[in-house]
Protein backbone atom coordinates (compact mmCIF):
# COMPACT_ATOMS: atom_id res chain seq x y z
CA UNK A 1 0.00 0.00 0.00
CA UNK A 2 2.90 2.73 1.18
CA UNK A 3 5.92 2.43 -0.68
CA UNK A 4 7.50 5.86 1.07
CA UNK A 5 6.69 7.54 4.25
CA UNK A 6 7.77 10.75 5.61
CA UNK A 7 7.78 10.98 9.59
CA UNK A 8 8.23 14.43 11.03
CA UNK A 9 9.99 14.20 14.04
CA UNK A 10 11.49 17.07 16.74
CA UNK A 11 12.46 14.35 18.92
CA UNK A 12 10.14 15.10 21.78
CA UNK A 13 7.75 12.38 23.53
CA UNK A 14 5.22 12.88 21.72
CA UNK A 15 6.83 12.74 18.33
CA UNK A 16 8.62 9.29 18.97
CA UNK A 17 4.61 8.10 19.38
CA UNK A 18 4.75 9.22 15.40
CA UNK A 19 7.58 7.81 14.98
CA UNK A 20 7.02 4.03 16.40
CA UNK A 21 3.55 4.10 14.58
CA UNK A 22 5.25 5.04 11.12
CA UNK A 23 7.80 1.99 11.54
CA UNK A 24 5.78 -0.01 12.52
CA UNK A 25 3.41 0.50 9.42
CA UNK A 26 6.53 0.78 7.49
CA UNK A 27 7.37 -2.53 8.66
CA UNK A 28 3.62 -4.20 7.81
CA UNK A 29 3.63 -2.53 4.33
CA UNK A 30 7.27 -3.18 3.21
CA UNK A 31 7.76 0.55 3.19
CA UNK A 32 10.77 2.93 3.42
CA UNK A 33 10.76 5.38 5.73
CA UNK A 34 12.11 9.13 5.42
CA UNK A 35 12.46 10.91 9.11
CA UNK A 36 12.51 14.40 9.09
CA UNK A 37 13.20 17.46 11.29
CA UNK A 38 13.15 20.61 10.19
CA UNK A 39 16.04 23.11 11.84
CA UNK A 40 15.09 26.80 11.97
CA UNK A 41 16.97 29.98 10.87
CA UNK A 42 18.81 31.81 13.58
CA UNK A 43 16.10 34.71 13.85
CA UNK A 44 17.91 38.58 12.99
CA UNK A 45 16.34 41.12 15.20
CA UNK A 46 14.83 43.87 13.07
CA UNK A 47 13.55 45.48 16.39
CA UNK A 48 15.49 48.79 17.10
CA UNK A 49 18.06 48.05 20.10
CA UNK A 50 17.91 44.37 19.45
CA UNK A 51 21.25 42.74 20.08
CA UNK A 52 22.41 40.84 17.07
CA UNK A 53 25.11 38.29 17.35
CA UNK A 54 28.17 38.21 15.12
CA UNK A 55 28.21 36.48 11.22
CA UNK A 56 30.22 33.48 13.23
CA UNK A 57 27.95 33.15 15.90
CA UNK A 58 24.94 32.45 13.87
CA UNK A 59 26.38 30.19 11.72
CA UNK A 60 27.97 28.23 15.15
CA UNK A 61 24.68 28.19 16.49
CA UNK A 62 23.02 26.75 12.99
CA UNK A 63 25.65 24.03 12.74
CA UNK A 64 24.84 23.10 16.38
CA UNK A 65 21.15 22.55 15.38
CA UNK A 66 21.94 21.18 12.68
CA UNK A 67 24.02 18.45 14.60
CA UNK A 68 21.27 18.22 16.74
CA UNK A 69 18.58 17.37 14.24
CA UNK A 70 20.86 14.73 12.71
CA UNK A 71 20.85 12.99 16.08
CA UNK A 72 17.05 13.02 16.14
CA UNK A 73 16.82 11.59 12.59
CA UNK A 74 19.73 9.43 12.46
CA UNK A 75 17.59 7.40 16.13
CA UNK A 76 15.06 7.30 13.65
CA UNK A 77 17.43 5.35 11.39
CA UNK A 78 18.89 3.34 14.43
CA UNK A 79 15.28 2.35 15.79
CA UNK A 80 14.71 1.24 12.27
CA UNK A 81 17.02 -1.09 11.80
CA UNK A 82 16.03 -2.57 15.01
CA UNK A 83 12.85 -3.59 13.06
CA UNK A 84 14.54 -3.95 9.70
CA UNK A 85 12.77 -0.95 8.23
CA UNK A 86 15.02 1.11 5.89
CA UNK A 87 15.19 4.87 7.02
CA UNK A 88 16.54 7.65 5.24
CA UNK A 89 17.48 10.51 7.90
CA UNK A 90 17.00 13.84 6.29
CA UNK A 91 16.87 17.83 7.48
CA UNK A 92 15.43 20.59 6.22
CA UNK A 93 16.58 23.92 6.87
CA UNK A 94 13.09 26.44 7.03
CA UNK A 95 11.22 28.94 9.35
CA UNK A 96 8.52 27.47 8.23
CA UNK A 97 7.95 23.68 9.08
CA UNK A 98 4.83 22.81 7.85
CA UNK A 99 6.26 24.15 4.24
CA UNK A 100 9.19 22.13 4.74
CA UNK A 101 7.30 18.78 5.61
CA UNK A 102 5.10 19.31 2.71
CA UNK A 103 8.26 20.02 0.34
CA UNK A 104 10.01 17.32 1.45
CA UNK A 105 7.19 15.17 1.36
CA UNK A 106 6.85 15.86 -2.17
CA UNK A 107 10.92 15.70 -2.99
CA UNK A 108 11.16 12.68 -1.52
CA UNK A 109 8.20 11.11 -3.15
CA UNK A 110 6.52 10.12 -0.40
CA UNK A 111 2.43 8.65 -0.32
CA UNK A 112 2.57 9.15 3.03
CA UNK A 113 3.32 11.91 6.31
CA UNK A 114 2.78 10.85 9.98
CA UNK A 115 3.54 12.94 12.41
CA UNK A 116 1.80 14.15 16.05
CA UNK A 117 0.09 17.19 16.86
CA UNK A 118 0.10 18.55 20.18
CA UNK A 119 -3.64 18.67 20.56
CA UNK A 120 -3.36 23.01 21.62
CA UNK A 121 -6.35 24.50 22.11
CA UNK A 122 -7.43 28.01 22.44
CA UNK A 123 -5.58 30.96 23.35
CA UNK A 124 -1.80 28.98 22.68
CA UNK A 125 -3.32 27.71 19.17
CA UNK A 126 -4.00 30.95 18.15
CA UNK A 127 -0.14 32.49 19.33
CA UNK A 128 1.83 29.28 18.68
CA UNK A 129 0.01 27.96 15.41
CA UNK A 130 -0.81 24.61 14.31
CA UNK A 131 1.75 22.98 11.76
CA UNK A 132 -0.02 19.69 11.97
CA UNK A 133 -3.12 21.45 11.12
CA UNK A 134 -1.21 23.38 8.17
CA UNK A 135 0.17 20.51 6.73
CA UNK A 136 -3.50 19.13 6.52
CA UNK A 137 -5.08 22.00 4.92
CA UNK A 138 -2.03 22.37 2.79
CA UNK A 139 -0.50 18.48 1.73
CA UNK A 140 -2.11 16.31 -1.33
CA UNK A 141 -0.06 13.52 0.21
CA UNK A 142 -2.23 11.94 2.81
CA UNK A 143 -1.62 12.88 6.53
CA UNK A 144 -1.71 10.22 9.99
CA UNK A 145 -2.05 13.00 12.53
CA UNK A 146 -1.28 10.95 16.09
CA UNK A 147 -2.00 12.23 19.45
Amino acid sequence: MYKRILVATDGSKLSQNAVNHALSLADLTGAEVVALKVVPRYPQTYFEGGVTLAVTEVARIEKQWQAEAMEVVNAVKAAGQLKEVKVKAVTAKSDLISEAIISTAKKQKCDLIVMASHGRKGIKRLLLGSETQQVLTHSHTPVLVLR
